[in-house]
């Protein structure tokens, strides 16, 4: 049925749309640059309210299968293709893209020009989008209480090993989980709003996840944030990289159309690598803000010079603004996970907090 994608700015789409409801779908209109990751990207808690515009212009061709799931169930509010095929081919797919949409009730859109949808995203910024079968402009509201939808409501542990990693979850995706129990740890998963438990728990390394939305609405947490990754080793990741630098006396920016695909080059600075990263991210630090916090710029992004990664010029702190566990995307980054872990095995630690 023939449908419309209204944009903040007045700009419509018309296209084939698919939804169970009659009154308009809102969310923020963002972008992905991957060619493949749907699955993943669609689950990401870090897309949690969003209506993500997917540039490649062939998307569900490999289908969906039951484990490169990041939650539960999708997170995004709608879906903006150009094509979506109904066949698939994948020896582990068990649906298709489509009919999953269906099954959660996500509205899609396919045969909208997704080029100039993200031409008019990059002119004007990211802002609110409405799914519709009528021409029907979304509000200028800024969408809030998003990590608050994602994040785990009770203590989850995975793993076992020697080492014992907190990961506090804003929205963490099951891959970054995944990634620290492969390194044979004893992985404590705890929502954000209960910070006090890491007085309780004696454990090696602290990871703070990722998650959607404006980091400054964390800014309650921030002083509880920031004794703890003093008193322990920390990766922060995505959001987690943004709170750290907040927690320390820095300051975050809004990008006018942020950083989301499977394709994002960046470099390191202490070694002058390049590496291709995934990224999903809004917001960044801002670097001429990290005078006198003890944080030093570690990565930063090729295309626009955007800061992506911090570490500490003393401390065992290091975050990255790109997404390590590599789902979707290249693995390029997955040795971060390997520093931080030779980190909080390091002999003597413990005398960097005395």
């Amino acid at each position: 049925m023939t449908g419309y994608l209204c944009l903040e700015n007045g700009k419509t789409f018309i296209g084939e749309v698919i939804m169970d409801e009659e009154d308009p779908v809102q969310g923020e209109i963002v972008f992905f640059t991957g060619m493949t990751g749907y699955q993943e990207v669609l689950t990401d808690p870090s897309y949690k309210d969003q209506i993500v515009v997917f540039t490649y212009p062939l998307i569900g061709q490999y289908g969906v299968n039951e484990d490169d799931f990041e939650s539960s169930q999708p997170q995004v509010k709608g879906v903006i293709m150009l094509q979506s095929p109904a066949l698939y081919s994948h020896y582990h797919a068990t649906s298709s893209l489509k009919d999953y949409l269906k099954k959660w009730k996500i509205p899609f859109m396919t045969g909208v020009d997704t080029r100039q949808v993200v031409k008019a995203i990059r002119d004007v910024g990211t802002q609110n989008a409405c799914i519709s079968y009528t021409e029907s402009l979304p509000e200028k509201e800024k969408l809030t209480g998003q990590i608050e939808k994602v994040a785990l409501s009770q203590i989850r542990k995975m793993g076992s090993g020697n080492k014992h990693i907190a990961v506090v979850d804003f929205g963490v995706k099951k891959s970054i989980v995944s990634s620290l129990v492969k390194m044979d740890c004893l992985v404590t998963v705890i929502p954000y709003h209960q910070l006090e438990l890491l007085d309780q728990m004696n454990v090696d390394g602290l990871v703070l996840s990722n998650g959607p939305g404006d980091p400054k609405e964390m800014m309650s947490l921030l002083p509880k944030l920031k004794e703890k990754i003093m008193e322990i080793p920390t990766l922060g990741i995505c959001l987690g990289h943004q709170l750290i630098a907040l927690a320390l006396g820095g300051n975050t920016e809004r990008l006018l159309f942020g950083h989301r695909g499977a394709n994002h080059p960046v470099i390191d600075n202490q070694t002058g690598e390049v590496f291709i990263t995934s990224q999903n991210h809004n917001y960044v630090v801002n670097g001429a803000s990290l005078t006198g916090t003890g944080l030093e710029p570690r990565f930063m992004n090729v295309n626009d010079g955007s800061l992506e990664g911090l570490q500490h010029i003393s401390k065992p702190i290091l975050s990255v603004q790109f997404h390590p566990e590599a789902r979707p995307g290249p693995e390029d980054a997955s040795w971060i996970f390997q520093q931080f872990y030779q980190t909080i095995k390091q002999p003597g630690r413990e005398k960097m907090y005395a």
